[in-house]
């Protein structure tokens, strides 16, 4: 009985997991698609439409740009509208799952046409092949940040331990890198079997490769969509939490709330840190992005090397710069992730 007594005063033992493994797997994968369709993105959408549909460089290079404008407007707004309860039918799935789905929707329906030439049997001048790849592209972009912008926002929703949250999103940077590496190896094989010795690089014969690739990867990055709508639950279902666990509230209640936890949006603009975070976070995406869209135009039109390389160098370079990067979590035990 004194035993007893002793432990229910020491209060709740900690818990490492909420979830089951199956429910962490299955959240992980939910993002697949985006990042499937993320490297064809930025590695190949310049290549496609300069080499392939031999669009005038400049029309390529305002086609991403509207990409990029559309993802930085549609990135807030789903922010803002997906922390909304609202009585819509629709929402009474999940507020997160709900923006997953139309995200789901809106990236599986445009983004296989970035890729496939305009319909129609008459070739169509490059000013309207312009307004009907950048129809598509913003469609893409929404529903690339309502999927990104819901998935990332559900951890804090499904489990409240930290451990826990940390662990979801290693194992969704897992699922990064090998949506990557499938990219390229999938991008490899298809160019490496298709191609002849007189078809040295990529050119207009090679459209139905492309359209191969970006139907084999929206195809994969779907299914994986579908496990995870399956299997994970969305706490926020009917437009009110569901009630979590006794073990969950005795956690939540044992925790010392940040000051940063009673933060209304204004709040971050007065905080020097964001602004650091900020310009550190954008110009590190900055100059990778800019390596991953220019080194496939780079091989192709400056180096004049084979087609394969388009996928090969990439898939060298990612590879090498994730097993480089494994080193550093060690070095930010002994030296500080700040000096890192």
């Amino acid at each position: 009985m004194a035993d007893q007594a002793v432990a229910s005063s020491e209060g709740p033992t900690p818990r490492t997991h909420l979830l089951p493994l199956r429910v962490r797997v299955a959240y992980s994968v939910g993002h697949v698609l985006n990042d499937l369709c993320a490297s064809m993105w930025f590695t190949y959408l310049l290549v496609y439409l300069t080499f392939v549909r031999q669009l005038r460089p400049t029309l390529a290079g305002a086609l991403l740009l509207i990409g990029q404008v559309a993802d930085a407007v549609a990135t807030p707004f789903v922010g803002i509208e997906s922390d909304r309860d609202d009585d819509f039918w629709l929402c009474h799935y999940g507020r997160r799952k709900t923006w997953h789905f139309i995200g789901t929707v809106c990236v599986v329906g445009s983004f296989p046409f970035l890729f496939t030439k305009p319909m129609g049997n008459h070739p169509s001048s490059q000013e309207a092949q312009f307004v009907y790849y950048a129809a598509f592209i913003i469609i893409f972009q929404f529903g690339w940040a309502s999927t990104q912008i819901s998935h990332l926002s559900l951890i804090p929703d499904i489990t409240p331990i930290p451990h826990e949250r940390v662990e979801l999103n290693a194992m969704r940077y897992a699922c990064t890198v090998a949506s990557n590496v499938l990219v390229y190896t999938v991008t490899w094989a298809a160019l490496g079997i298709s191609g002849t010795e007189e078809e040295a690089q990529v050119g207009p014969s090679d459209a139905g490769v492309f359209r191969d690739i970006v139907l084999i990867v929206v195809a994969i990055g779907a299914f994986f969509s579908l496990i995870f709508h399956l299997v994970v639950r969305d706490p926020s279902r009917g437009g009110r939490r569901e009630s979590r666990s006794r073990h969950t509230d005795e956690y939540i209640r044992s925790l010392v709330l940040d000051r940063s936890c009673h933060f209304v949006w204004r709040d971050w603009f007065k905080e020097k840190a964001f602004y650091l975070v900020a310009l550190l976070y954008m110009f590190t995406r900055l100059y990778v992005n800019l390596n991953q869209v220019y080194i496939s135009l780079y091989l192709q039109d400056t180096l004049l090397l084979r087609r394969e390389s388009i996928a090969i160098i990439p898939l060298v370079m990612y590879v090498s710069g994730f097993v480089s990067s494994l080193p550093i979590k060690l070095a930010a035990r002994h030296i500080g992730t700040k000096n890192v």
